[in-house]
Formats: structure tokens, C-alpha cells, sequence
């Protein structure tokens, strides 16, 4: 039987991202687009919309490709096996643990296996590595999976299972690895980065030996709950300059009486008191953050709570999610829904108030002076990000290598991003 030609797509969070070019490395596959005879859905089952998204991408490769083998494989694959929804497109359904024998699983699809595969017990987590994203200048590097905080909207639980963490040894020989080929900039995830809890160590501990690697330019840390964000972690940014100073820290909500519903496990207070830490610490930090507006009984007293937080922390990034019910959580059944065209128009409320404070944010850097690492050139601009994860366009005919970081004197604001002049 001939090698066949495999594409890779991938639906959700950074960690499934990882776990692409994980696969992508043990299969040595470039995920062609054309004529593929094996299509491998990486599918998320978070949201409605994204099982939609999976759905639709199977559809058209079913159309595209008449003859050719569909494989969902990940947390959508895992959320069919526990009965909490369905997915009839697909040839073969594997759930995460199969992530890492990947070869296996195209062999038994294109061996006439049908259905879904039974669980696996999972791999170590430590023999896990990705090559990275071909063609890009920043790496994922997952350390941790699972999650044990059952949020009472969210199937992480139900579909990860329990948290794993990788060996600090083993992330520091991956990322030495990404650095050596090619990937100046690493970003640290997993499915609750405040639950990794390596044999020995700490998160802490982690970044340093991390940030001690020869070539490496930058190192981030994905989204991350509040408890996550320990004094230990934070002097660990602060002390080296490699570390990007910039925070993706997951609200959901700014309303006490919600964050209880949820099952956060945090109050607004302590919320606000870790931002507070990392400011005291590193004054030109910036954050992310991540909430759900239309939460069973968020009424609008609730809701002004949440802008009006989003609104004090300034967050330089911010996703707005539209509360969506998943069938095995306790949410789904909490009464007070919430209407449709109500959590509509509070997202676009709250998109365009945290607008507002951005722009805040972005003049006060109009006239500095911003190290940008250069991703992309566009025509006669040159794109990138800045160690704190603000977004710039800046024009110059040199030839520029991707990769490399420029430093770029911020002259305007254009919608969302930063502009400026090379100031070498």
C-alpha cells in the first residue's frame, strides 16, 4: 500500500495546536490541501460553534475528495465516546490518547477500520514533542494536560481527563530543540498551566531553566488561571528580560455571584489582586484575557460588573465568548438562560468598551521606542509583535530576516495595531 497523502486541521485552543505539530512530526507530514487521501480532523468540543467548524470542514472535504478517509481525532473524538454529542462524517473517531500513535490510527482508517477507537491509556507526557509550526517564528511547547477544576460550563474535564505534567528536564531538552531549529520565540501552554506540577519543581522553576537556553530570544506563557500567577512565577518574569512581559490571564466573568455559578474558584477581588502583583512587579506588563458573557443568571447588573472590570485592567487583548450550553456539564441545566440576541448584543457591548480602553493603552505608546520580532512581510510592510504582545506594522526596504527583532519607533494607531518607523 502506498504512503498516503495526509492534511492536518486543526480546530481550538493552543494546546490541540501543539499536538498538530506533534503529529505532523511523527507522521513527517506537511498537510497538503490538494488531493489528500486522508483528512485528520484535530477537533475541539468546547463550543457549538467549533464542533460546527469540524463538521463543515468534513462536509467539504467529503465533497472534495469523494474517496477519500476522514479521521476526527481529539476532544471531539473523546466528548462522542462519553455520549455528549455526536459526529456521523467521520470514517474513524480516536480520542486524545491516540494522539501520540497517530500512525497507528491512519493505518487501521486506510486498513478498513470504521467507528470509533476504544481509550488508550495515555502515553508519558514527557515523550511527548512537536517540531513546531513550519514556517513560523514561534513554537508551542505544551507542559501540561488535563484539568481537575470541572468549571461547571466546560468539558475539559470530561475530555482530558486528570492533569499531567511534563518533566522540567524534558521541556527544557524540547525547547532547546525548537531554538535549535529555528523558532526564536516559545510559548508555554497546556490545558491549565496553574495545575502544572512537574515530579520536581515549579512553573517558576521551569521558565528560568527555560530562559537559560543559548539563541532563545523569547518566552511566553499562554493563558493561565489566576492562581497560576504565583509570586514565584512573577519574579521569574521579572528578572529576565527574555521573558515577555505579557499575561493571558482568563477572567470569564467580572460578577462575584457568576464566578460562583461557574465554579471559577475565584473571587473578583483576588482577580484584581494578582493583576495588581504582576504590576507592582513589572509595571509595563500587559494582559489578555477570556470571558463569557450570557452565563445562566447573569443579568444585566452582572454584566456591567464585567465591563466595568474589563474597563479598570485595560486588557490589551480580549475574547469574548457568547455563553454556549454542552450537553454533560452542570451549566446546562442551571436555570435563567439567558436569550440568544441578549448574549449577542452584550458581546458586541463588550467588545466595544474594551475598544475604548485599548485605544487608551496604544496612544500612550505613540513616540516610544518598541523591540518588534519580525513575522511577516506584506508588500512593503513588515509585521510583528512586541515583547509585550502588541501588534505593528512598519514599512522599510531593507531585507529584513523573519525571525529577527527590529527596533521600531511607534508613530500612529491604525484600528487595532501599532505603526512606526524603523529606529536603529
Amino acid at each position: 500500500m502506498p504512503d498516503p497523502c495526509i492534511s492536518i486541521v486543526t480546530f481550538g485552543c493552543r494546546a490541540n495546536q501543539y499536538e498538530t505539530a506533534m503529529m505532523k512530526r511523527l507522521l513527517d507530514s506537511s498537510s497538503p490541501t490538494e488531493g489528500a487521501d486522508v483528512c485528520v480532523l484535530n477537533a475541539c468540543t468546547v463550543t457549538s460553534l467549533a464542533e460546527r467548524k469540524a463538521r463543515q470542514a468534513a462536509h467539504r472535504f467529503r465533497r472534495e475528495h469523494p474517496d477519500g478517509l476522514i479521521v476526527v481525532i481529539g476532544c471531539l473524538a473523546d466528548a462522542v465516546e462519553k455520549d455528549l454529542t455526536r459526529f456521523e462524517d467521520a470514517d474513524l473517531l480516536a480520542g486524545n490518547t491516540w494522539k501520540p500513535r497517530i500512525a497507528e490510527v491512519i493505518e487501521r482508517v486506510r486498513s478498513g477500520d470504521r467507528g470509533l477507537l476504544p481509550t488508550i491509556d495515555p502515553c508519558p507526557i514527557g515523550e511527548e514533542m512537536s517540531a513546531g509550526r513550519r514556517g513560523r517564528v514561534r513554537a508551542y511547547l505544551r507542559i501540561q494536560d488535563g484539568c481537575s477544576r470541572a468549571c461547571t460550563y466546560c468539558r475539559a474535564t470530561q475530555v482530558r481527563g486528570e492533569p499531567r505534567s511534563k518533566p522540567i528536564e524534558a521541556a527544557v531538552e524540547e525547547a532547546a530543540e525548537l531554538v535549535r531549529s529555528g523558532f526564536p520565540e516559545i510559548v508555554l501552554t497546556g490545558i491549565d498551566l496553574a495545575q502544572y506540577v512537574p515530579p520536581v519543581g515549579t512553573l517558576a522553576d521551569a521558565v528560568r531553566r527555560i530562559l537559560a537556553i543559548d539563541g532563545l530570544l523569547r518566552l511566553r506563557i499562554a493563558s493561565i488561571n489566576p492562581s497560576g500567577l504565583t509570586n514565584l512565577l512573577i519574579e521569574a518574569f521579572a528578572e529576565n528580560t527574555h521573558a515577555c512581559p505579557h499575561f493571558h490571564v482568563s477572567l470569564q466573568s467580572g460578577d462575584d455571584r457568576i464566578l460562583r455559578r461557574m465554579a471559577r474558584g475565584y473571587s473578583v477581588s483576588e482577580y484584581i489582586s494578582r493583576i495588581g502583583a504582576v504590576r507592582k512587579a513589572i509595571p509595563h506588563a500587559t494582559f489578555g484575557t477570556d470571558v463569557i458573557v450570557g452565563f445562566p443568571g447573569e443579568d444585566e447588573a452582572a454584566f456591567e460588573n464585567t465591563c466595568e472590570i474589563v474597563e479598570r485592567v485595560g486588557f490589551s487583548n480580549l475574547h469574548a465568548f457568547r455563553y454556549s450550553p454542552r450537553r454533560g456539564t452542570v451549566a446546562a441545566d442551571l436555570p435563567n438562560a439567558v436569550p440568544e440576541e441578549t448574549k449577542r448584543r452584550r458581546a458586541e457591548t463588550l467588545t466595544r468598551r474594551w475598544r475604548r480602553s485599548l485605544r487608551n493603552l496604544l496612544d500612550n505608546r505613540i513616540g516610544s521606542t518598541d523591540h518588534v520580532l519580525v513575522e511577516e512581510r506584506r508588500g512593503d510592510e513588515w509585521r510583528g509583535y512586541t515583547n509585550d504582545y502588541l501588534y505593528v506594522h512598519f514599512a522599510s526596504n531593507e531585507k529584513i530576516p523573519v525571525g529577527s527583532v527590529r527596533s521600531v519607533r511607534i508613530a500612529a494607531i491604525v484600528e487595532d495595531h501599532l505603526e512606526g518607523t524603523l529606529d536603529e
